[in-house]
């Protein structure tokens, strides 16, 4: 099973969202010299879960959004 993409992180530049290993951006360990994959909020902005269907869990979004000081409206 995959691990659960965070979906307000706070810095999502030091990480690669492009597999479920999430390595630190200057260490890469599944890719072939290749650079990091960015979390789709640093491509779409703060609205990212807004655009297009991500299958979350709607409650889910509700609390990440709480917990991340976003308005959960």
């Amino acid at each position: 099973m995959a691990k659960k993409i965070a979906l307000f992180p706070t810095h999502p530049e030091r990480i690669c969202w492009g597999c479920d290993k999430y390595c630190a951006a200057d260490a890469l360990r599944c890719g072939n010299g290749s650079g990091r994959t960015p979390h789709p909020i640093e491509v779409l902005g703060d609205d990212w879960l807004e655009q297009g269907d991500w299958g979350f869990d709607p409650e889910e979004v509700a609390r990440a959004k709480v917990r991340a000081g976003k308005n959960p409206g």
